[in-house]
């Protein structure tokens, strides 16, 4: 509920002059288990920072990970053939002011205990300017199909603007990273009593995490946030992504870009996506029907203790086991600088959905399929009598800005399940990474791969 305010007036949250930072969280009782016969070396939160979008991580303290080990190879390191000229880092973080951050929690091995783990989780967070502009920006939101969450989006409805920073994380951790978020805009948003409900979306990882565990706090919130950075974004098993399976792989965090020709008004959209949605089968790569060639190995349960419903599903099951429904959701985020106000950005934000058809994504009855829109261009500055001069693009102009939204969900969606590596996790639930060589294969086969 939004605190009361006086009649007439509508909060723009204008950051605060003065922003108290938050103090860092304390890593008690949280620690990564590899294998029962791996040795612990140490154990502690880290910063980790690359060049890339920083990722908070909980992990080993060990040795820095190789070049290959960070930057994995993406679609167009693959010669996977893409419409569209993508920008320089190929990520919504193209998008000038962009930022993007993520806490990742990975935690424990084996039987499941609720409220200990396995924990496969965490939190990703996008700033339209970053952490030093928070002023509101337009936005619109689209629902392909709603079983799942998007907090926030009533506000949205009605005043076109986006004030908090994004979230995405696991279902059952919405409510814990809203109030975060919530927190941390306080002392950063001059209005935030006043004003505005943070959007906060998620998807499910409860196959492999211990999702009733509610293991995502407040602090992993704070430092998803504050761990923001421009610059190239880790994907594949990270933040909110970490635990979530995509078109019968291993799926999570994904993102690409387009620039627009300086004909079409040079304009960049940026997309992220959190994808835990379809059935492999329905795969398709490029327009090659790869789930239906590539059908082993398909996730399962390599733990030696498991109750009668789930003992079907052992490892290994063979290459034609059963298929689970098109029970997922997938989360897009799409930004832009081009000038476009909220009517436009709904609409924008609707053709996320093409680029999940092209995929093979359906929107099935058990996915959440939510999208959110915004433009990082200004809102207009209040003048006489509070007049704010806002700049629109023409509709005769907005097409070449759909067609790069399709394109970069698409790229995305490819690059998660590239990033993204083989998962172990609760009661030994194992998810594959979709294997590089034999989607390379596969894409000859059908004359869609040159080299």
């Amino acid at each position: 509920m939004v605190a009361r305010r006086s009649p007439g007036h509508v909060c723009l949250a204008r950051p605060a002059p003065h922003r108290a930072r938050h103090p860092a969280p304390r890593p008690d009782g949280l620690e990564l288990s590899g294998s029962p016969s791996r040795t612990i070396l140490d154990l502690g939160v880290t910063l980790v920072k690359t060049g890339l979008a920083s990722v908070a991580l909980l992990t080993l303290l060990s040795p820095a990970p190789s070049a290959a080990q960070v930057t994995p190879e993406r679609a167009r390191d693959i010669g996977i053939p893409l419409e569209g000229a993508a920008g320089p880092l190929d990520a919504i973080t193209d998008v000038p002011g962009v930022t993007v951050g993520h806490l990742t929690l990975v935690r424990g091995a084996g039987k499941l205990v609720v409220g200990k783990g396995p924990v496969r989780t965490g939190v990703t967070a996008v700033f339209p300017r970053g952490k030093r502009d928070l002023a509101p920006v337009f936005a619109g939101w689209f629902s392909l199909n709603g079983n799942g969450e998007m907090t926030g989006t009533a506000w949205i409805d009605d005043y076109g603007l986006l004030v908090y920073p994004i979230t995405i994380t696991n279902t059952n951790s919405v409510g814990t990273v809203r109030d975060a978020v919530i927190e941390w805009g306080r002392t950063r948003l001059a209005d935030a009593f006043n004003c505005c409900l943070p959007v906060v979306a998620e998807t499910w990882d409860g196959d492999l995490s211990d999702i009733y565990g509610f293991h995502v706090t407040k602090e992993h919130t704070f430092r998803a946030l504050e761990s923001a950075a421009p610059g190239l974004v880790p994907e594949g098993n990270v933040g909110g992504g970490t635990g979530m399976i995509c078109l019968g792989w291993k799926g999570g965090i994904g993102t690409a870009s387009r620039k627009l020709s300086d004909r079409a008004g040079g304009f960049t959209v940026g997309v992220l996506v959190q994808c835990n949605f379809g059935q492999r089968r329905l795969l398709r790569i490029a327009g090659v029907p790869v789930g239906q060639e590539i059908t082993e190995p398909i996730e399962c349960y390599e733990g030696p203790q498991l109750d009668s419903a789930r003992a079907a599903e052992r490892c290994p099951v063979g290459a034609t086991g059963a298929e689970k429904k098109d029970a997922g959701s997938i989360i897009a985020v799409v930004a832009t600088d081009a000038p476009l106000l909220p009517h436009q950005l709904r609409r924008v934000a609707r053709r996320a959905a093409l680029g999940i058809g092209r995929m093979g994504g359906i929107a099935g009855a058990g996915s959440g399929d939510l999208f959110i829109a915004f433009s990082t261009a200004s809102t207009g500055e209040p003048g006489e009598r509070g007049i704010r001069p806002v700049r629109m693009l023409g509709e005769e102009r907005i097409d070449p800005v759909y067609e790069a939204t399709v394109q970069a969900t698409e790229e995305a969606i490819i690059n998660a399940m590239l990033a993204a590596k083989t998962m172990r996790g609760a009661d030994g639930y194992m998810v594959p990474a979709l294997p590089h060589d034999r989607l390379k294969e596969v894409l000859r086969k059908y004359g869609r791969l040159k080299r």
